[in-house]
C-alpha cells in the first residue's frame, strides 16, 4: 500500500541502487506521461488540465511525505476526496465554464469550500505554516474586509461569486499561474529530474574541476561553477546544496579551508541556481505569464547579472584567499581529461538541444524541453563510462520518474496556493490599494519605493519559497514600480531577485540551515560568510535600475556588456573591500569607489 511506502523511496540497497516502489515508479511516470502528453495532445480546456495537475500532486503530499499516522490516514482521505473534487471540475468542465464561476447550488459551493481548504493544506505539508497564512490572511480580507473602513475596505463579495470564482472558474486556483506550472515549469522539472537520474551531476562536477580545479580556492570555485550549472536546471537552492555540496564542501574541509567558509561558499554558490537560465527556480516562466514577454527575451535579460552575481563569489572567494590559504584540488581529487569528455555529454547533448530548437528552431520552451527530455532519457542507457545497460536504464529512469513526481507536485502546490492569493488581489482591488500605500509612501519618488518593494519581498521571502514571494511582492509592488517609470520587465527582475534574499539572510536562511550541517558549523557564522560572498544579491537588483542596458542583451549587446564591465568592476572593489585583509581606510575606500563606479558613471 502507498501509505507504507514513504521511507521505501529513499535510501540504497547493497549495489547502491535507489530502493523505489514500484506504485510510486507508476505515479511517477503517469505524472510524467501526463505533462509530456499535454505537450502534444493539442489544446486541453483549462478547467481539465489545471484541476488534473492537483490531483496528480495530493498522492506525493499527502501520503508519501506523511509522518505521522494521523497524517496517513487523514492523508489518504483528503486525496481520495480531491481527486473525486478535481474530477468533478474536469468532467463537467464545460458546464462550470457556462456558469462564469457563479455557484447555483449548495454542492458546488462545499465542493469549492473544500478545494480551498484542500489547497491550503496540501501547500502546509509541503512547505509549511507561512504560504497558507499568507492565503489564509487573504481570504479572510475578503470576507471580512467590508467591514474595514477607509480606502483599505472594499464593498463586499457574494460568497456564491467569490468561492466560484476562485474554484469553478477558469481563474484563482484554476488560473493563469496554474497554466504555467502546468504546461511549462512541470516540464523543465522533469528535465531536471531525467539529467540528474542519468550522469549529468557528474559531468558539471568533473567540468569545474577541469576548469578551476588547479586555481587558487579551487574546491571553492569548483563549487561555483558546478552549482551554477547545476542550479540552471535544478533551480532549487536547498537540492543544491544537497547534491553539490556532498562532494565540494569535505573537499574544502579536507583542504584546510575554515568550515564557516566551506558552507558559506556551497551556499551562496547554491541559490544563485535560481537566478540562472533557463530555469530560474520556475520564476523565468511566471515572468512569461505575467509580462506578456518571450522566453528567450527573459534568458537574455536575466544572464548578464546572474553571471555578475556568480563573478562576484569567485572575486569573494579570491578575496578571501588574503585571509586564508585557500589551495587548488589535489591532482587526485580531479577527473581526468577523459573523464570530462565523456561525462560532459550527458549534459550538454540535451542543453545544446533544448537550446538549438529554442533559438534557431523556433519552438516553445517547453516543446524544445520536451525534445530534449528524450535526448536524456536515451543517455539513460549509459553509465559514465558508456556502457549500455537496460537493468542501469530501469534504475535510472525509475528514479527520474519518481523524483519528477514529487517535485513536480511540490511546485503545484506552492504555485496553487499562490494563485490563491493571487485571486483574492484581483476581486478585492487590495493591490490596487497597496500600490497607492507604497507610491504615497515613498512620495512618488522611484528609489524610496525600491527600498520598500525590497524589504517587503525580504521579508516576505523569509516566510515563503521565493516563486511564491516574487508572484506575491511583483501583484502589488509592481504597479508602482512602473507607474515610476521603471520598465516591466525589469521591475519584475528586481522584485524576483530581492525575494531571493532569504536563501542567505537571517533569520530564515535554508540554504545556509542545509550546509551548516553538511559542514557542522554553527549557523550563523557560516550565514555571514554567505551574505559577504553574496554580496552581489544585494547590490546587483539596484544596480540593474542604475544601469538598464545592462538587461538588454538581446537589444543593445554593446550596451549591456558595457555596464556588465562596470558593474562587475565595482563590485569588485566592494567584494574586496568587505572581506579582503588590507588596513581599514582602505577597504572603506574600496567600498566608496566601487559603488560610485556601480551608480554614479
Amino acid at each position: 500500500m502507498l501509505s507504507t511506502l514513504s521511507s521505501s523511496t529513499t535510501g540504497s540497497d547493497a549495489e547502491g541502487v535507489p530502493r523505489l516502489h514500484p506504485a510510486w515508479v507508476v505515479l511517477g511516470t503517469v505524472t510524467v506521461c501526463f505533462h509530456l502528453g499535454l505537450i502534444f495532445y493539442g489544446l486541453t480546456p483549462a478547467l481539465v488540465s489545471r484541476p488534473i495537475h492537483l490531483a496528480l500532486a495530493l498522492p506525493w503530499i499527502l501520503i508519501l511525505a506523511a509522518r505521522t499516522p494521523f497524517e496517513r490516514w487523514s492523508g489518504w482521505l483528503l486525496t481520495v476526496l480531491g481527486i473525486a473534487a478535481c474530477g468533478y471540475i474536469a468532467f463537467n468542465e464545460e458546464a462550470l465554464a457556462n456558469q462564469y464561476g457563479f455557484i447555483d447550488n449548495n454542492f458546488q459551493m462545499a465542493l469549492g469550500v473544500f478545494l480551498i481548504v484542500l489547497t491550503l493544506e496540501t501547500a502546509r505539508r509541503a512547505i509549511g505554516w507561512p504560504l497558507p497564512l499568507v492565503a489564509v490572511a487573504a481570504l479572510a480580507y475578503a470576507v471580512f474586509g467590508e467591514h474595514i473602513p477607509g480606502q483599505f475596505g472594499h464593498p463586499g463579495l457574494p460568497m456564491q461569486s467569490f468561492v466560484g470564482t476562485l474554484t469553478i472558474a477558469e481563474s484563482g486556483l484554476w488560473g493563469s499561474l496554474t497554466g504555467v506550472s502546468v504546461g511549462v515549469v512541470a516540464i523543465f522539472v522533469i528535465f531536471g529530474a531525467v539529467l540528474n537520474a542519468g550522469e549529468a551531476g557528474r559531468g558539471f562536477m568533473n567540468m569545474a574541476s577541469a576548469f578551476a580545479g588547479r586555481l587558487t580556492g579551487g574546491a571553492a570555485k569548483v563549487s561555483v561553477i558546478s552549482s551554477a550549472l547545476m542550479g540552471s536546471i535544478s533551480g532549487s537552492a536547498s537540492a543544491n546544496v544537497a547534491s553539490t555540496g556532498a562532494i565540494t564542501i569535505p573537499t574544502m574541509v579536507r583542504l584546510g579551508y575554515p568550515r564557516t567558509l566551506a558552507g558559506g561558499v556551497e551556499a551562496v554558490a547554491s541559490s544563485g541556481g535560481q537566478i540562472m537560465p533557463p530555469l530560474m527556480g520556475a520564476g523565468a516562466f511566471v515572468m512569461v505569464e505575467l509580462t506578456g514577454t518571450p522566453y528567450t527575451q527573459i534568458m537574455a535579460a536575466a544572464l548578464l547579472p546572474a553571471i555578475l552575481y556568480f563573478a562576484t563569489v569567485w572575486m569573494g572567494i579570491n578575496a578571501y584567499a588574503t585571509r586564508h590559504d585557500l589551495r587548488p584540488m589535489a591532482a587526485e581529487d580531479r577527473a581526468s581529461g577523459k573523464e570530462v569528455a565523456i561525462t560532459s555529454l550527458f549534459f550538454a547533448v540535451p542543453f545544446v538541444l533544448l537550446l538549438e530548437r529554442i533559438f534557431l528552431g523556433g519552438y516553445t520552451p517547453q516543446y524544445a524541453a520536451s525534445i530534449a527530455i528524450f535526448a536524456g532519457m536515451l543517455l539513460l542507457f549509459f553509465d559514465v563510462t558508456l556502457t549500455f545497460s537496460l537493468r542501469g536504464f530501469a534504475s535510472r529512469m525509475a528514479e527520474a520518474m519518481v523524483t519528477a513526481g514529487r517535485q513536480v507536485a511540490v511546485i503545484g502546490a506552492i504555485i496553487i496556493c499562490a494563485s490563491l492569493v493571487i485571486g483574492v488581489l484581483s476581486l478585492t482591488g487590495l493591490g490596487v490599494k497597496i500600490t497607492s500605500g507604497i507610491l504615497s509612501l515613498s512620495n512618488e519618488m522611484l528609489w524610496p519605493a525600491l527600498l520598500l518593494t525590497a524589504l517587503a519581498c525580504l521579508v516576505l521571502g523569509m516566510e515563503v519559497p521565493t516563486t511564491a514571494a516574487y508572484v506575491i511582492c511583483v501583484s502589488v509592488a509592481g504597479p508602482a514600480l512602473t507607474a515610476l517609470g521603471l520598465e516591466p520587465l525589469l521591475a519584475h527582475l528586481f522584485v524576483f531577485w530581492f525575494a531571493l534574499l532569504s536563501t542567505i539572510t537571517p533569520p530564515v536562511c535554508g540554504g545556509v540551515f542545509i550546509a551548516a550541517g553538511m559542514v557542522g558549523e554553527n549557523w550563523l557564522k557560516v550565514a555571514l560568510k554567505a551574505m559577504a560572498l553574496g554580496i552581489g544579491l544585494y547590490i546587483i537588483p539596484l544596480a540593474m535600475v542604475a544601469n538598464p542596458d545592462v538587461i538588454r542583451l538581446a537589444f543593445d549587446p554593446f550596451g549591456a556588456i558595457f555596464d556588465a564591465v562596470k558593474i562587475a568592476l565595482g563590485l569588485m572593489a566592494i567584494s574586496y573591500g568587505v572581506i579582503a585583509r588590507r588596513a581599514a581606510w582602505l577597504r572603506v575606500v574600496l567600498v566608496i569607489v566601487g559603488s560610485l563606479v556601480i551608480f554614479a558613471f
